[in-house]
């Protein structure tokens, strides 16, 4: 079983398989490829949640009576070869996975599948990133969606006809996680090897009370946000001040929980209404989002390669000025509800899903810079950076991508704090140079406080010049 973001037990379609297919004598592997994590990128906080929950699936092989291998390789053209020799030293007859859709993934199972047809070794690919998988939903002429309410409704009417049911896990889950990444045991040791100076340790630090590590931690914060929260969901999630979200999205990122473990919960917490449910509909809308993207990914391989959806946007002359996206990372714009969520996103590796678009357009429409700039910064800070959320969102924000805000409409950040921060909680916590600030005042201070800088630009006027340049190009 090669495991990738898919690092559960429970629920997992290709380990259920490959356990019927082994009759037990199965072994699992992982591969940490250093170009990947550089180019991708993958950062520091993700990769010790990848790290903390490789410990754990370790650990319960480990108990079974299995081994686990890691494998670390500097290129990604070494996996074939990697993969190939380890299948030929345990004399692996199949090898099972769950398919990833973007290109270089795509590619990257290709050559494992072909290197190991060489040798003899049949490979078999399972589906479960999307709980429709890429290529199952077409519009009536058998082409892909390209707009996120008709491929709702397709999905909707889809899954409503499913039936749910969910993959024992085959081995003993454990839940020790291992915080102080002392090895355990020989296996531990070999792990923790392969994560050398990747940063993880530091990571550690700040992560590990933010994210509880394991299946169970996942489950119960699955149970515990249908239980108490999925019912103010469609209003709660929009306030940054709130606990209004589920908090699920790291562990779906690397596969701790499966899409269809949050779909069966939604619907039993709705008892069974939650299509009609305002809360469930509204949560399990997100997580069609999230299918929507796989299925763009995968359907339009170019959106791999930097390139926008959206084929005219090719000539907008965004700007790559390195002092104004420093000072947009840093959180030093003198706007207060973007540097409150920058903030946010630089000291706990997560951004609220509302700031995430309101940050996106400011560094896109007022600065005009590169969308693809900040989109790779969101994937070097986010623990629960997911490539085909992250490049859909961007796209969506800088409007290059399928289905995105159309390039006249662009949130106000002011107007976007006054309504959903209203007396600027959320502000205060991330910005501290602001406490002081009294009433709406905390929207716009500028030149009331001698340490926060004025605002980078007027919104209105470089609205308006962004609206211009799109309209030129049109």
């Amino acid at each position: 079983m090669w495991f990738r973001s898919d690092l559960r037990l429970t629920d997992n379609p290709a380990l259920h398989h490959g356990w019927q297919a082994a009759e037990g004598e199965l072994f699992g592997c992982y591969v940490l490829c250093e170009q990947f994590i550089t180019q991708h990128p993958i950062n520091s906080r993700q990769l010790w949640f990848i790290y903390q929950h490789l410990c754990l699936l370790q650990q319960a092989f480990e108990q079974a009576g299995l081994a686990f291998h890691v494998l670390r390789v500097q290129r990604a053209a070494d996996i074939p070869a990697a993969i190939k020799k380890l299948c030929a030293a345990q004399n692996v007859t199949k090898l099972v996975f769950n398919a990833e859709y973007p290109v270089n993934e795509l590619l990257r199972d290709k050559a494992v599948i072909a290197a190991l047809d060489a040798i003899g070794v049949v490979s078999k690919r399972y589906h479960d990133r999307a709980l429709v998988p890429p290529g199952m939903l077409t519009t009536q002429q058998g082409t892909p969606y390209k707009v996120y309410s008709p491929f709702a409704r397709a999905w909707r009417s889809q899954v409503m006809n499913f039936e749910f049911n969910l993959y024992d896990s085959p081995i003993a889950l454990s839940n020790k996680p291992n915080n102080s990444l002392a090895p355990q045991s020989p296996g531990q040791a070999m792990l923790q090897g392969a994560f050398a100076q990747c940063g993880i340790e530091a990571a550690a630090l700040s992560m590990s009370e933010l994210w509880p590590v394991g299946e169970q931690a996942a489950a119960k914060t699955l149970a515990e946000f249908c239980r108490n929260s999925m019912s103010n969901y469609r209003h709660a999630r929009d306030y940054p001040a709130l606990i209004g979200t589920s908090g699920l999205s790291p562990y779906l990122a690397i596969g701790v929980l499966s899409p269809k473990q949050c779909v069966i919960a939604g619907r039993d917490a709705s008892q069974g209404l939650w299509s009609e449910d305002e809360g469930a509909a509204c949560w399990i809308g997100e997580l069609i989002w999230r299918d929507f993207y796989m299925h763009i990914i995968a359907a339009f391989p170019a959106l791999s390669r930097h390139r926008p959806m959206q084929v005219y946007t090719e000539g907008f002359a965004w700007s790559r000025n390195q002092d104004d996206f420093k000072r947009w990372c840093e959180g030093q714009t003198g706007i207060p509800i973007v540097d409150a969520a920058m903030r946010q996103l630089n000291q706990t590796g997560w951004m609220h899903n509302r700031l995430r678009m309101v940050s996106a357009m400011f560094l896109t429409k007022n600065l005009r810079i590169d969308w693809r700039m900040g989109e790779r910064y969101f994937m070097e800070q986010l623990i629960d950076a997911d490539f085909c959320s992250n490049n859909g969102g961007w796209q969506w924000s800088a409007s290059t991508g399928t289905d995105a805000a159309p390039y006249f409409r662009i949130m106000n950040p002011q107007s976007q704090s006054e309504r959903f921060d209203a007396d600027g909680d959320f502000i205060r916590r991330f910005v501290p140079e602001l406490k002081s600030v009294i009433g709406k005042k905390i929207h716009n201070p500028a030149g009331s406080v001698e340490n926060y800088p004025a605002p980078m630009v007027d919104l209105k006027e470089s609205r308006a010049t962004t609206i211009a340049m799109f309209k030129a190009l049109k």
